[in-house]
């Protein structure tokens, strides 16, 4: 690695920019196994507290899946553009998070893990994280399945849209920054609370852990519920009612349900996106299993002490939120944010698509709470206080017997 004493690099950012552009001058990432990655050499650079704390000191140890998540992500985005179809992401999605924490689980059984994760063995809370996502994995891809998404042909309707909607040079670059990189490495970072895990001290399972995995099940079970309600409904509106549908799937659809467009019923009214609420949550429990494990251990299995309970900084600078000591900690908690913020994004389109296609779903709107059920029942009450939620609850369902 080339290094100039360049002093307006002092600045994190500018030396991160610079790394950056040294590493790809150099054609460092273009060297054989062994080369030092672009992406740490960034991290270690620009953010050298983030770099020590967080373990990224084993290069070997994280450059392998990165590197995997690059070579995807290229994959993704020119059979995208090759196929014209951006769904190529989405047929993965079920598995490559469980993948990942896989990966990061059994590490200590690899020759090539450091010597003190080989000596500890899996961790048990490492372990469990794992079977909580396999069951998610088991629930998102019946769903994939059932809706024709693993055929190479078939593309979410979004992304058509989506494509019809700007110029294509604009579109080519979106799949190239969007939806081949961002969304491969937010799938990566979903591993990443697992490695956390398995850089604790290896412990019994805590009450914490056992609470989480009870919730991150529950969890799953009614995003479970949500799917099916939907996809009961959708095949009624099409006219192919489902003969044995899954428990509480069936809400009695009636032909005025068909005529509104989208389905408002079950766990569709008390939130609008029922099963973005459950994927969201779900991953916010994974994310606190390290978070909540150890509230009293001195350190993880390398020679930088953490505290996972710590005190809150008395002076903190928005910029420390990853390198502060005492903040660092939380860094688990970045893949399930990110992961929200896909999910805020994704829905702010879905609901343009849906304002403009359905004419009672802004009454749906002003009713119904995007996630949170509570935001239901405060717009309810607000509704009710200025005499319109009688007018609304019409509006979407017209059948007098939904209207409770």
């Amino acid at each position: 690695m080339r290094t100039r004493d360049v002093d307006v690099m002092s600045a994190a950012p500018f030396k991160g920019i610079y790394f950056f552009l040294d590493c790809v001058s150099s054609r460092s990432f273009l060297q054989p196994p062994g080369y030092e990655n672009m992406f740490l050499t960034y991290i270690q650079h620009s953010y050298p507290t983030l770099w020590t704390n967080l373990n990224l000191q084993r290069p070997d140890v994280l450059e392998g899946p990165i590197d995997f998540v690059i070579l995807e992500s290229l994959v993704t985005f020119l059979a995208g553009e090759i196929t014209g179809n951006s769904s190529h992401v989405d047929r993965v999605w079920t598995f490559l998070p469980p993948l990942y924490t896989a990966y990061f689980t059994f590490l200590p059984l690899f020759n090539w893990a450091p010597p003190d994760l080989k000596a500890a063995g899996v961790s048990n809370r490492a372990l469990l994280m794992l079977v909580a996502q396999c069951v998610w994995s088991f629930r998102l891809s019946y769903n994939t399945w059932r809706r024709d998404l693993f055929k190479l042909s078939e593309e979410d309707y979004r992304w058509a849209l989506l494509r019809d909607r700007i110029p294509s040079l604009l579109y080519t670059l979106f799949n190239l920054g969007f939806i081949a990189f961002t969304q491969h490495f937010l799938l990566f970072a979903q591993g990443l609370p697992a490695y956390a895990a398995t850089l604790q001290p290896r412990t019994a399972l805590t009450t914490s852990d056992q609470v989480l995995f009870a919730l991150g099940v529950t969890t799953v079970l009614f995003q479970f519920i949500a799917d099916n309600q939907q996809w009961t409904y959708q095949n009624f509106k099409r006219g192919n009612k489902l003969e044995n549908p899954w428990p509480f799937a069936d809400c009695n659809w009636t032909e005025l349900d068909a005529k509104r467009g989208f389905v408002a019923e079950g766990l569709w009214s008390i939130s609008r996106h029922p099963n973005f609420l459950c994927e969201q949550l779900f991953w916010f429990w994974t994310a606190l299993y390290p978070v909540l494990g150890e509230p009293s251990h001195s350190g993880t299995l390398s020679t930088t002490p953490i505290s996972y309970l710590p005190r809150w900084p008395k002076s903190f600078h928005p910029r420390e939120l990853f390198t502060h000591p005492d903040v660092t900690p939380f860094w688990p908690l970045a893949s399930a944010l990110s992961y929200a913020m896909l999910f805020a994004a994704s829905t702010v389109f879905s609901e343009s698509v849906s304002s403009g296609k359905y004419v009672s779903y802004a009454f749906y709107q002003e009713r119904v709470g995007t996630f949170s059920p509570f935001t239901t029942v405060i717009k309810k009450l607000w509704l009710g206080s200025t005499g319109r939620l009688a007018t609304v609850d019409a509006a979407i369902w017209k059948d007098e017997k939904k209207r409770e």
